[in-house]
């Protein structure tokens, strides 16, 4: 399972890829799309920026997994928009924009996540070693 340390670190090294390179590098991750998210700390009231994979790109809609690589917990970054859905995006290292983070409904999960699964199965073995089900959250630009 994923450590704290271990995901800060990664994250870490990743925007900083990215911000060195301008974007050239770092942006697709296991043949995704990358996007960095900025949520509101629900205890701290900070912001904290994560880069995430996108595994299903729809227009300008964006879907996200709360996977933590099959952890039994959620990533702090799922309990921070769940109290705050109003966040940042930067899709594959663009404009930062003003979007609304959405979870899924069970009915919608389940329409949507072998689309996820097809994208990288690997969130199919992810799910296999947690018993919670792994939230799909959808980001929209503010205001659609």
């Amino acid at each position: 399972m994923a450590t704290d340390l271990r995901l800060k670190t990664v994250t870490s090294l990743h925007r900083t890829l990215l911000d060195v390179t301008g974007g050239r590098f770092g942006t697709r991750f296991k043949n995704m799309p990358t996007l960095t998210l900025t949520t509101v700390g629900r205890r701290s009231g900070r912001a904290h920026t994560v880069v995430l994979t996108v595994p299903i790109v729809d227009g300008e809609r964006y879907l996200i997994v709360a996977s933590r690589g099959g952890d039994t917990i959620s990533p702090a970054w799922y309990h921070n928009l769940c109290a705050e859905p109003r966040v940042e995006v930067s899709f594959q290292h663009g404009a930062s924009r003003p979007m609304t983070a959405r979870v899924l409904t069970p009915a919608e999960r389940e329409t949507r996540w072998p689309q996820v699964v097809g994208a990288y199965p690997g969130y199919a073995d992810y799910q296999k070693r947690t018993a919670r089900l792994i939230p799909l959250i959808e980001l929209s630009p503010r205001g659609v």
